[in-house]
């Protein structure tokens, strides 16, 4: 799913009058690792049983209306994606702690990456 088409979803919510903004997140493949040295790729393993648990808890949160993820898995070349994410919800005090609690949980909890270096 795209950010486009989760931005599309989240506005058919039921839900969508409560919410005041919906904020995404497009993680994608980074040609240089946190250390500075050349990524030609990386291979991505997620725990899906897990997700279901997170995305459950920022659901429940004040403010929250809505949480969707789509997490891509395999070899993955620079420039593609790796995660999409969208969180629809009142006011800025509740979406964007939410987005980065999520965030921040998915890539130490569920994302297991392995560099590739050329």
């Amino acid at each position: 799913m795209t950010v486009a088409e989760m931005v599309t979803r989240i506005k058919a919510h039921p839900r969508i009058g409560e919410a005041g903004m919906i904020l995404c997140h497009n993680g994608i493949v980074r040609g240089t690792s946190r250390g500075g040295g050349r990524v030609s790729e990386i291979r991505v393993k997620a725990r899906h049983e897990i997700l279901t648990k997170i995305i459950a808890e920022i659901k429940s949160r004040p403010g929250i209306v809505e949480v969707l993820v789509e997490l891509y898995e395999g070899t993955l070349k620079v420039g593609e994606d790796i995660m999409v994410a969208a969180i629809a919800g009142d006011m800025r005090e509740n979406v964007f702690p939410a987005l980065q609690d999520l965030i921040q949980q998915i890539k130490q909890q569920i994302s297991e990456k392995e560099e590739v270096i050329p």
